[in-house]
């Protein structure tokens, strides 16, 4: 089972409420992504000119960074529904059906986690998608009947973070493909400057430079660091975020100047310290940390090996000569 760690990119049950609150509702307060919304705004514009629905929509790229939110965005710049569920959740042929034979004409449905989609849903969704018919098979055996339905023209938008799993005729039937890109620093820290005037916080200028700094260029989490941060400053500094009150909540997160947890910085130790710099075997270092190599794979690798502190070798993993500098001026910052 997936760890639930502060810097995890996955959604979190318990911020979900307050993660919706600070979601963008259109394309202009929706931060960053300037080369997608570019294309997207050209579409929507194209559709509403034409009175039709928009091609479906494939969103792909890392989670935490605005596949959901942008969903919500296109619905709302479109001005119609969208209806939300998630591959894992159609089970049966039965559960797409009574999704779809409840959307309207022009609707949006958005299926997030696409690529754990039941196979045999999937080739059912084929047909939706490209010539809106819902073949439905009644009954079983040699007395078992085809049924065809005539479905009104709706948009699929889907999002994952593994386009890799995804058949080629699954992909082949979206009209537009798009990758969300990481943010920079400057785009986070406008993202923080937002969402705390939405949860009316005061933080200055710098402070949301340094969140920004340690969030992995993520704004699902410089959103969750935010609001661990306000809660130390509420009790701390009277409510308000200085770059002194930002940095003492991250140090007694144990955030360090990189955004390393002390379970990624763990991690690097046992490679650096137990095997000379590595490599080592996934299921070996899983074996070490007591967790699951899916769960290193999906929480650990991406952002150490996009920070250039981890490499990935046939033979197993290695730190980086970055990745001991780091942990060493660490280690001179704690013993001074």
């Amino acid at each position: 089972m997936a760890i639930k760690r502060l810097l995890d990119k996955s959604a979190q049950p318990a911020d979900l409420e307050e993660e919706i609150s600070l979601r963008p509702r259109n394309f202009d307060e929706y931060v960053g992504q300037k080369r997608l919304k570019t294309n997207l705004q050209l579409a929507i514009a194209a559709a509403k000119k034409r009175r039709e629905p928009l091609d479906h929509i494939l969103l792909y790229g890392p989670a935490g960074l605005g596949k959901t939110t942008m969903a919500t965005v296109i619905a709302a710049e479109m001005g119609v529904p969208m209806r939300t569920t998630s591959g894992p959740a159609i089970v049966r042929a039965a559960d797409l059906a009574s999704l779809i034979t409840n959307l309207k004409a022009g609707d949006i449905l958005f299926i997030d986690e696409i690529h754990r989609l039941n196979r045999a849903v999937e080739e059912i969704l084929y047909s939706v998608m490209e010539d809106f018919k819902l073949d439905i098979s009644l009954g079983k055996g040699a007395g078992a009947k085809s049924l065809r339905l005539d479905l009104p023209p709706f948009t699929l938008i889907a999002a994952t973070t593994r386009t890799g799993s995804l058949s080629a005729p699954l992909r082949d039937r979206f009209g537009h493909i798009h990758r969300l890109e990481f943010y920079t620093v400057e785009e986070i820290a406008k993202i923080i400057r937002r969402s705390a005037d939405i949860l009316k916080t005061k933080i200055t200028p710098e402070a949301a430079q340094t969140l920004a700094g340690r969030s992995r260029l993520t704004p699902r989490i410089a959103n969750r660091l935010l609001r661990r941060v306000r809660d130390y400053s509420d009790i701390k500094a009277d409510g308000l975020i200085t770059e002194t009150e930002a940095e003492a909540a991250l140090e007694m997160l144990a955030i360090d100047n990189l955004g390393l947890d002390a379970a990624d910085r763990l991690l690097l130790s046992l490679i650096i310290d137990n095997h000379g710099g590595g490599p080592v075997g996934l299921s070996t270092l899983a074996a070490m940390l007591g967790d699951e190599s899916q769960t290193i794979e999906d929480y650990f690798e991406p952002f150490l090996l996009q920070i250039g502190l981890l490499e990935r070798t046939p033979r197993g993993r290695c730190t980086t000569p970055k990745a001991k500098s780091h942990l060493t001026s660490l280690d001179g910052r704690q013993s001074a």
